[in-house]
């Protein structure tokens, strides 16, 4: 089995359907554009037959983007699948991503039919698909909450129909670690041409778990993992691009790699962040404004003895220039002298003492100490 962990983004389409952060076709050529060079596989750009926007977007996105996979969504339904196959026509390398819900909750109150239809369904839909471009991808719509028989019978079923992907969505974001892991671990074990399908992951935060559970999915021989930069997407979104990512970097003893330049994960993150109107909350792994700061005097003192006592992955390497010693009321000593050197200042203890305490007082105040206030400390000091 291949290390490689393709990278599948969906910002521009699942991403993008998050209430008042549409864009324009010009603005999604941006973030595609800075995608082709953050080094994502593919790029799902739309869901053409769902607007005439959205039609055009896949259509310029094809045109402007020449290295990544270009993919397209479509309901199992033929005039899906031509609006898709129409707006791919100028795509150096098209993909179409058709597909149908897989739970007996889907297939019963969505649906309104049976296990048996679904599968006729979908082995039409990839078949058509599959007229129109060489490379189609299938999504089992809530996979997380299938059957394991069936789940495994509609796989195998629209792999022999001519899937190359097979996506195992946990649309809702309900399942558990283990259990994902363990529905990926059956489909290898039960479904006879698995071999001839790459298994993708598309896993939501409903429980704050997405990335956990696409983990678990790519530790059972997914390889290929549906992302968005920043987590965003529906509900509480999609599984973050940058903590996969970097999951996988850090931990090198699982053996796996993506194609991803990870200098350009934060930049990245930035410019969706801004384009989308979408705030980056500050606590967020990887890219939030606190990733990489501290402020405890605790972890403050520790980190300035080694920077590994406290961080795990170098700022530098998902293109943060630093990081940072916040000074609040929490901070210690060592942060504080520290500080005051980056400023040219340098006190003996028994004076630094004392300037600790008159910091402590300020700090209570305003809560975070900038360089202007201590400058003002030390004059204040030495003016006694």
């Amino acid at each position: 089995m291949s290390n490689r962990v393709q990278i599948f983004d969906t910002t521009l389409r699942d991403g993008e359907q998050v209430p008042g952060s549409q864009l324009t076709t010009e603005e999604k050529i941006v973030v595609a554009t800075q995608l082709e060079k953050l080094g994502v596989d593919i790029i799902e750009a739309g869901f053409p037959v769902s607007s005439p926007g959205d039609f055009r977007s896949v259509v310029e996105i094809s045109k402007a983007v020449r290295e990544p996979i270009i993919c397209a969504l479509s309901r199992a339904v033929q005039g899906d699948i031509d609006a898709a196959a129409e707006a791919l026509q100028y795509a150096q390398r098209a993909r179409i991503h058709t597909g149908i819900g897989s739970s007996d909750i889907h297939i019963q109150h969505k649906f309104n039919t049976t296990r048996e239809k679904i599968i006729e369904r979908a082995i039409a839909a990839t078949k058509y698909a599959k007229s129109k471009v060489e490379d189609v991808e299938f999504y089992c719509e809530d996979a997380g909450r299938a059957d394991l028989v069936f789940l495994s019978q509609l796989v195998e079923a629209v792999i022999g129909a001519g899937a190359t992907v097979v996506n195992i969505p946990d649309t809702t974001g309900y399942c558990l670690p283990d259990e994902y892991g363990n529905k990926i671990k059956y489909i290898f074990e039960h479904v006879s041409n698995i071999h001839k399908a790459t298994i993708s992951i598309h896993c939501h935060n409903d429980l704050g778990l997405a990335t956990a559970n696409s983990i678990a999915g790519i530790n059972q021989g997914a390889r290929q993992v549906e992302v968005t930069i920043n987590g965003i997407g529906e509900r509480a979104g999609n599984t973050s691009l940058e903590e996969v990512v970097m999951a996988l970097k850090v931990h090198q003893e699982l053996g796996l790699e993506t194609g991803i330049n990870t200098q350009h994960i934060y930049p990245t993150s930035q410019l969706v962040s801004k384009m989308m109107r979408m705030p980056v909350q500050a606590n967020k792994a990887i890219v939030g404004r606190n990733a990489f700061a501290h402020s405890s005097g605790i972890h403050q003192d520790g980190f300035l003895k080694n920077n590994l006592n406290y961080e795990i992955m170098n700022p530098q390497d998902v293109g943060v220039d630093k990081s940072d010693i916040v000074l609040t009321a929490r901070s210690g000593r060592h942060a504080l002298k520290h500080r005051l050197e980056l400023l040219g200042f340098s006190f003996e203890k028994s004076a630094l003492d004392e300037l600790y305490t008159r910091f402590l007082e300020v700090a209570d105040i305003k809560k975070e100490v900038n360089d202007g206030d201590l400058v003002e400390l030390v004059r204040t000091a030495e003016a006694v």
